[in-house]
């Protein structure tokens, strides 16, 4: 019999598909797993299990000793006594289809019997990711409610109690701003745990940093900064909700991630703007964030011999670098 692969979430499944296509019971059927299931994240299917199988072949009946049986029969009809005896046999015959016909609706029953019960296993491992995802949500919930008391305290350090909300009317200002965020930034800070001084710098008449240092940070940090853009969008969040503010921008960073990152960049520009400049060749970069890309162009402003232009559209908008006389 020839072999049939079969896929699904699990093993299991797998085989009860593999069991469909042969259209047997699992005990007439050889399996050979072939890939287990992998989860990923969440407890996604990252792979799915790969199994073939095929028809278990049959086992030959064993055969009489000495050929007794047919040698009886032969003895049977040399004594005359054949009619009788061929009668009897065929009333053997008889009850032996029979048997097989009940042998034969039992099996089909049992077949039909394990495809029901496949059938609800599928069922069931269909359910269960569902499941799994309901209770991931309650415990999110869980977990927000008892979040509640540090979210409290946070808002409570982002809006502090002696500073009233502004009038109707009345214009945030952007030294107003970076203290609101200043404040954010401290009360984030407490409510993690992490022990770390605040200060705000003043970069231009139209920029306001704050500045989070200390050690252990890099929770406030994460993978890339994604955690710290995370954070600048929060306290962007906290200053909206003072009502209408006096334009300008207010940054954050921590451990001093970013300035070390813009004197990277910095470096980084200048060298391949010498590049550009000794050989006179136009030079593309990496697709960038629009941060980044100011950065860029800042830094080639101030070199002669060679200039900027951003080409394509985001998240593929590019810096080029040209060389000009």
């Amino acid at each position: 019999m020839e072999w049939v692969e079969a896929t699904g979430r699990s093993v299991t499944e797998a085989k009860n598909a593999a069991l469909d296509l042969l259209g047997v019971a699992g005990d007439e059927a050889d399996f050979e797993v072939l890939a287990e299931e992998e989860k990923g994240l969440f407890g996604r299917v990252k792979q799915e299990a790969r199994v073939r199988a095929r028809v278990r072949p049959a086992q030959p009946r064993p055969k009489a000793e000495g050929g007794g049986r047919r040698n009886d029969r032969k003895r049977n009809r040399n004594r005359g006594g054949g009619g009788g005896d061929r009668s009897k046999a065929r009333s053997g015959g008889g009850d032996r289809e029979r048997s097989k016909g009940r042998d034969s609706g039992e099996r089909e029953q049992r077949r039909q019997q394990q495809r029901e019960q496949r059938r609800e296993q599928r069922e069931q491992d269909r359910e269960q990711p569902k499941r799994e995802r309901q209770a991931a949500r309650a415990g999110r919930e869980e977990s927000a409610e008892d979040s509640a008391p540090v979210a409290a305290s946070v808002g409570a350090a982002a809006a502090p109690t002696p500073r009233s909300a502004p009038a109707e009317g009345d214009v945030v200002s952007l030294d107003a701003q970076a203290e609101i965020v200043s404040e954010f930034m401290s009360g984030l800070s407490d409510a993690f745990g992490l022990a770390g001084e605040v200060t705000t710098i003043t970069v231009d008449e139209e920029t306001r940093e704050i500045q989070l240092n200390g050690d252990d940070l890099g929770l406030l940090i994460g993978p890339r900064g994604h955690t710290l853009r995370c954070v600048q969008d929060l306290a962007r969040t906290v200053v909206q909700r003072q009502g209408d503010r006096e334009p300008g921008r207010v940054r954050i960073d921590v451990a001093m991630y970013y300035a070390e990152r813009r004197a990277s960049l910095e470096r980084f520009t200048r060298e391949l703007a010498q590049k550009v400049i000794d050989s006179g060749e136009e030079l593309a970069l990496e697709p960038m964030r629009a941060a980044d890309r100011k950065i860029v162009h800042d830094t080639v402003g101030e070199i002669d011999g060679v200039d900027t232009i951003s080409e394509g559209s985001d998240p593929d908008r590019r810096v080029v670098l040209i060389p000009v006389d």
